[in-house]
């Protein structure tokens, strides 16, 4: 959209990378999207996409934050996260021995945001839920062109 100055304001777009446990309450998981979002100083209308592991391809809580921003989902093998192991910021054994992968909702968040993203807010815990923000590096200064 021009602006006043006949700049375009571009809007950047975040991949929200969650991880749950099986059978996890969708408000539990909704409120801690809200709050990552709040961390990384964004919106709703700043995420593209919701993602995840392919384990957790059938859990409704993932597809309810999907829902809520107006998303699509999008779930990765383990092998995927795991080639993301050198950019998480909170890697963890735990989760490699039940996933295969050393993080979900980071891994999740790179995987969907490309090789050029970073993590912007990295993972954030719930009870029963992880979630992290991955998007461009200059998100936070905002992006005029």
């Amino acid at each position: 959209m021009p602006s006043a100055e006949g700049m375009t304001l571009v809007t950047a777009k975040l991949v929200m990378g969650l991880g749950c446990e099986r059978d996890t309450a969708p408000e539990e998981v909704i409120a801690l999207a809200e709050q990552a979002l709040a961390h990384a100083g964004a919106s709703g209308r700043d995420v593209a996409l919701v993602a995840s592991l392919d384990a957790r391809a059938e859990e409704p809580a993932i597809h309810a934050v999907a829902r809520h921003f107006s998303v699509p989902p999008r779930f990765f093998d383990a092998a995927t996260l795991e080639a993301q192991s050198p950019r998480l910021k909170n890697p963890s054994k735990v989760v490699f021995a039940h996933t295969g992968c050393h993080g979900v909702a980071e891994g999740a968040a790179l995987s969907g945001a490309g090789s050029d993203a970073v993590l912007l807010v990295p993972k954030i815990r719930s009870a029963r839920a992880t979630v992290a923000i991955a998007g461009p590096a200059d998100f936070a200064r905002g992006t005029l062109r």
